[in-house]
């Protein structure tokens, strides 16, 4: 018999500022972009895409390509998307 799996869907566990920000923090650490992109897409999803796009100023469809697996979001789409989320960045010497 083939073994069974189901698909892990990160969004369903990022339910606090705690979560998300940690999320966030590991892909930061990690320093892809693309792989920032698609925390954020997670995210988005979690939070809903809807309200969030609202929240920083875009379009639901805008928001969905920015954060896409091939998206390259514009540092205004990415700030506003972090201020929406209630999350600051903060530099610090590598």
């Amino acid at each position: 018999m083939a073994l069974k799996t189901t698909l892990w869907d990160p969004s369903e566990y990022l339910d606090s500022p705690e979560s998300i920000a940690a999320y966030l923090e590991a892909a930061f650490d990690d320093g892809d972009p693309a792989l920032i992109a698609a925390a954020l897409g997670d995210i988005a999803r979690a939070m809903g895409m809807t309200q969030l796009a609202s929240r920083a100023g875009v379009t639901r469809e805008a928001l969905y390509k920015a954060l896409s697996a091939t998206g390259d979001p514009r540092l205004s789409t990415f700030l506003g998307v972090m201020k929406a989320l209630g999350i600051k960045l903060t530099p610090r010497a590598a």
